[in-house]
Parts: structure tokens; C-alpha cells; sequence
């Protein structure tokens, strides 16, 4: 006898267990039964899975009997006039969904040709083992999976129009790629997925050679007269937030010009763009420091006798103010209320990104490459048809990769723009790269994709053929405005006194113990010495308790903490993090004894 579970729970056993599983499929197929029902029979315990459940993660695939499919030729064509549906495919039991589980104990043909009278089902399509991102790389089955993997992920931080109604909507970092196009290489997925509503990237010429060294270890070559033109501009939105809170006691904020009295008041010059009510106008330029939202906060603590005290009566500044590191131009101000009915502000700066070097490009192959050089218009290489690079790509960046989709679509994408037309790069039903082939070399070009090419700078034509065509190429959000970071002093954190952490606090660059040891291997100790005193201090320390002490500013002596004045007081120089550690040491009730010695 075989149990079966029905959703996880034991409901009963029965005699013939196959039987019992295909009179269940069978019965769900004449659309008797649900058609969420899934079932399994696992052979080595002898159980079977009935699973009616929400979510699972279920795929349809179409149903094979004797090794023919139940789907004709003639409900293909019923489908394209629209004559039938998908859903009638479904209660007529030629397509099912499948379940992790019941896909167990299916054989699922990838193609028509594959089928024989062992297979239970087939694919609907070959694309469909492939998610929607991975699916609008172009010749995918071409390239190692790993690769493909890559491109899908670089495809969702790729910089495009991602909603029409943008100037009217306050998101967090928006990035907005200005020229954005849609690609000449496409695959099934591009008009299913409406991608030319909301296209992420450009079309650009790719001539595949080295330049200088400039593009080594996947950096590459952009012509500065394209990015002129408009290559991969985008724009960076980010909002700024106020409103105006209520606290106990009948106190508010106030979304004003502070007064000069206010506590932390910064400097006229601060508050410059402010208008009457407060607030920065529109279309303004402003840089770090620049307050954009004057604020002003009830004071922080009030205790029984403070509120007698003229003092504490002051107001604090509690402004909004542009971070470290950023400036733009106010693009959008918003002024609503929030859900308690008190006011709220927004705004949001505008700032323009024109490609630099350090701006991180890939293709939609997992080519991911950093922007090495810009290169003028004059000294880039040129064809004999005078056509100009806008991308220089690495050679070496495919041979180890294999990614020969990438080939593939400079080859396509040239076919395509000589011909006017939109290639079909399906992954698995592609147009051919024969056919391509062919057709590039009717219009008068090489059929390998290659053309002679001279040197912009000498005029000299070079020995070998350069690999040319037509590229989708995408901009990605990870751009050096956003990271670049250096500091030469700056704000320390209250407990270690070391520098704070992050780019936004304006924090330190952290020395390891592995940048360490390449100092100690270079034998440059001042240098290391210089990198490892940022939270110096000198203490004193009593020679015979070993205890740290401290100064008494009246008499200007330093006094131990066991013995007094008694005691000879030595000065020590020490980082502050190890006299923290000192410290909480003694808060355990652990003794630090410090023994000294003489340094000479």
C-alpha cells in the first residue's frame, strides 16, 4: 500500500499507485478536475504528492502521447486568427502546468525533433527555460551560461526611460538616460515585453582592436564626438524631504527662514536661495552646504527646571541642506501635506551626467567594461568609408569569455543598419549567422565583419583588419560621481575618536591589516606610522599602579588614579582605540597593568 499526502497532510493509502497518478492527470486533462492540481509518485519511499496549494512556481508545457504532440498545426493557425485561446489549450488538456514535483516524473522534449515514445511533454518553446531579462539577450545559446547570467543582471542596472510620467514623481537616485533607442538586434521578448516603451540603452559602432593600452583589462575607448552628440548623457534625480512634525506639548517645526537666534544657526551665505516661506526656487544651481529647505525644531530635551531657564527657550536649526559631494539644479518643488495633515516639502535636484572616464559601460553579453579614455574625433581610427568608432572594445576581453554572441551581434547589428531592418536574435531561433554573412557581403562588404581601418593619428593604414559593426550598448547606474571619495581631515566618531565611515559622512578611507602588511613588505614605516595615528592621543599613566590618569588643569599636574599625587606620572603615546580597550577592560573588572620602560 502507498500513502498519499494531500498539501503535506496523510489522507489515505491505495493499492495501485501509478494507476491512482494517471487517473488523477487523467481526469485533470478532461478538465474534471482543477487544473492547479499537481501529483507525484516518489518510487524510493513509495508516497504520493498531491499538491493543490498556493504558491508554487508552475510552467505550462505542452502534452506529449506516443511521442507526437497533442498541439496540431491546425490550433497554431486557430491561435494566430484568434479563433482559440490559450485558456481553451488548457481545459482541453494539450497544454498543462507543471509543478517542481510533478516535473519529477516528467521527460520534457526541448525541441520537436527530440521527442521520442519515452517523453511525456514538451517545451513550449525552447526560450521558455530562460527568465524575462536573460531572454532579451540576443543569441544567447552562443555564450557560456555564466556570461548570459551576467548580461540579464547588467540589463536591470542599465540606465533608460523607465516611466513616462518621471517629471512628476519624486523616486529615490533616478537615473534617466537622454537619447535612449531601441536595439537593432532583437529577440521575440523585445515586442512582447513592449521594450520600445521603456528602452535601456544605444546603438553604437564597435570596432573590436587596442588603442594605446588605453582599453586593457575591459576598459573602453569612447570617441569624444559621440558622447558631443549625445552618447550615454543621462540625468541623476534625487529628492529632498521636509515636513513639519508635531511633538508633545503642543510644539511643532517650522519650515522658515531660521531667525539669527536659533541654536545652530549656519550663515547668511547658507541660506541665500532661501525665498520668504523658506523654500529654494526652482531652477536654481546648488552645492554642498547649500540649504534648500529652511527648518527650524522645538528645542530637544525639557526638564522641570529648564523650563524656567530664558536659554533653553531657543529654537534649533534643523535645516535640509545639499550633502557632501553633490550639487545640481533644483528641478521640482512639491509642497503637500503628509497623513497627519502637516505640511510636508519635497524637492528634487536635477543634476546632468555626461560619460567620463571611470563610467561603467557593458553590452547585453556580460561585457562589462570602465570608460579608460576619451579619445577626440581626430585621433580615433577610421575606415575606408570614413566611418568613426564610437566605442573601442578590448580584443582580449573574448577569448577567454567566449562570448560569441557578442560577435554574433556586431556581425547582425551591422546587417541591420545597412539593410534597415530589425534582426531576429531569439535565443535558439535566431536568424542564422550564415544568412547574415551572406547578406552583409551583397552590399558590398566583407562577409567576416572586418574592414581596413587607418590610424586617426598618423593616417597610416593598419596591417590587420579591424572587426567592426553595430552594438547595442547600455550605460550602467554605477557611475564615479557617485563614488568618488577622498578626505584629508574631517568629522570623528564620538567613542574612537577614529574618522566616521561612508562617502556620505564624509568618513575616512580604512587602512587593513593587509594594506599593512604591503607597507611593512615596502619597508615604508613613516608611511605607515602617518596611516595608523588618526585616533592618536597621549595619556598618563602612573608607573607603579600601571593605571591610566588623567590632568588636573588647576594645578597642571598629572594625577594617577590609585595613588593620587603621590605617584610619578609618565606621558605614553597610544592610539585611542586601545585606551578604549583599556578602558572597558576595567569595566569587567579586569586590571590593564601597564608596565613601563625606559625608551633609550
Amino acid at each position: 500500500m502507498s500513502e498519499v499526502y494531500l498539501n503535506g497532510k496523510f489522507v489515505g493509502s491505495v493499492e495501485n499507485p501509478v494507476e491512482f497518478v494517471d487517473h488523477i492527470i487523467t481526469e485533470r486533462r478532461k478538465n474534471s478536475l482543477a487544473n492547479n492540481i499537481n501529483v507525484r509518485y516518489d518510487q524510493e519511499n513509495d508516497e504520493v504528492y498531491v499538491e493543490s496549494s498556493k504558491g508554487r512556481l508552475r510552467r505550462p508545457a505542452i502534452v506529449v502521447r506516443d511521442g507526437k504532440p497533442l498541439l496540431t498545426e491546425k490550433q497554431v493557425s486557430q491561435l494566430e486568427k484568434k479563433e482559440i485561446t490559450w485558456d481553451d489549450l488548457v481545459n482541453q488538456g494539450i497544454v498543462e502546468y507543471l509543478d517542481a514535483a510533478e516535473e519529477e516524473n516528467a521527460l520534457v522534449a526541448f525541441k520537436e525533433e527530440d521527442l521520442t515514445p519515452q517523453h511525456t511533454h514538451l517545451e513550449v518553446t525552447p526560450l521558455a527555460i530562460l527568465g524575462l531579462c536573460t531572454s532579451l539577450v540576443p543569441y544567447a545559446n552562443f555564450s557560456p551560461t555564466a556570461r548570459i547570467n551576467a548580461g540579464s543582471k547588467n540589463q536591470k542596472q542599465a540606465l533608460g526611460f523607465y516611466a513616462a510620467n518621471y517629471h512628476i514623481r519624486m523616486d529615490m537616485d533616478v537615473n534617466l538616460l537622454d537619447y535612449s533607442q531601441i536595439p537593432i538586434v532583437q529577440s521575440i521578448m523585445h515586442p512582447i515585453s513592449d521594450y520600445d516603451k521603456h528602452p535601456s540603452g544605444q546603438n553604437l559602432v564597435v570596432a573590436i582592436m587596442s588603442y594605446k593600452g588605453y582599453n586593457m583589462e575591459d576598459s573602453i575607448i569612447l570617441n569624444k564626438a559621440s558622447i558631443e552628440r549625445g552618447l550615454g548623457r543621462s540625468i541623476y534625480y534625487r529628492p529632498a524631504i521636509a515636513e513639519e512634525l508635531r511633538y508633545s506639548g503642543g510644539l511643532v517645526d517650522e519650515i522658515s527662514v531660521p531667525d539669527k537666534e536659533v541654536k545652530g544657526y549656519k550663515s547668511e551665505r547658507d541660506y541665500r536661495f532661501l525665498e520668504e516661506d523658506g523654500i529654494i526656487s526652482p531652477e536654481v544651481f546648488v552645492q554642498e552646504g547649500d540649504v534648500i529647505i529652511g527648518k527650524s525644531s522645538p528645542p530637544r530635551f525639557l526638564s522641570g527646571m529648564e523650563e524656567y531657564n530664558l536659554t533653553s527657550n531657543l529654537r534649533r536649526e534643523s535645516s535640509i541642506n545639499i550633502k557632501h559631494g553633490e550639487q545640481g539644479i533644483i528641478d521640482f518643488v512639491m509642497l503637500t501635506e503628509n497623513e497627519e495633515g502637516n505640511k510636508l516639502v519635497q524637492v528634487r535636484l536635477r543634476d546632468a551626467r555626461i560619460p567620463e572616464v571611470g563610467d561603467k559601460f557593458t553590452s547585453r553579453h556580460g561585457q562589462k567594461g570602465v570608460v579608460g579614455l576619451i579619445v577626440g574625433h581626430t585621433n580615433m581610427p577610421f575606415s575606408s568609408t570614413g566611418i568613426i568608432p564610437d566605442l573601442i572594445f578590448s580584443s582580449h576581453s573574448v577569448p577567454s569569455r567566449m562570448t560569441m554572441s557578442h560577435l554574433i551581434e556586431l556581425i547582425a547589428g551591422k546587417t541591420g543598419a545597412l539593410s534597415a531592418r530589425y534582426v531576429d536574435g531569439t535565443t535558439f531561433d535566431a536568424e542564422p549567422e550564415e544568412q547574415l554573412r551572406k547578406e552583409l557581403l551583397s552590399m558590398g562588404f566583407k562577409e567576416n565583419g572586418t574592414e581596413t581601418m587607418y590610424n586617426g593619428i598618423s593616417g597610416e593604414q593598419f596591417q590587420a583588419k579591424i572587426f567592426i559593426g553595430n552594438m547595442y550598448y547600455l550605460k550602467l547606474k554605477h557611475m564615479v560621481a557617485n563614488k568618488i571619495h577622498s578626505r584629508a581631515r574631517g568629522p570623528i566618531q564620538l567613542l574612537t575618536r577614529q574618522p566616521t565611515e561612508g562617502r556620505a559622512k564624509e568618513g575616512g578611507l580604512r587602512l587593513g591589516e593587509m594594506e599593512k602588511d604591503t607597507f611593512v613588505a615596502h619597508g615604508a614605516s613613516l608611511l605607515l606610522k602617518e596611516r595608523f595615528d588618526s585616533d592618536r592621543v597621549i595619556v598618563p599613566i602612573c608607573e607603579k599602579s600601571g593605571l591610566i590618569g588623567y590632568v588636573d588643569a588647576r594645578k597642571g599636574k598629572a594625577i594617577s588614579p590609585v595613588l593620587g599625587e603621590d605617584s610619578d606620572m609618565s606621558y605614553v603615546e597610544m592610539s585611542y582605540a586601545f585606551k578604549l580597550l583599556l578602558d572597558e577592560l576595567k569595566s569587567i573588572g579586569v586590571y590593564p597593568k601597564i608596565e613601563l620602560e625606559n625608551k633609550f
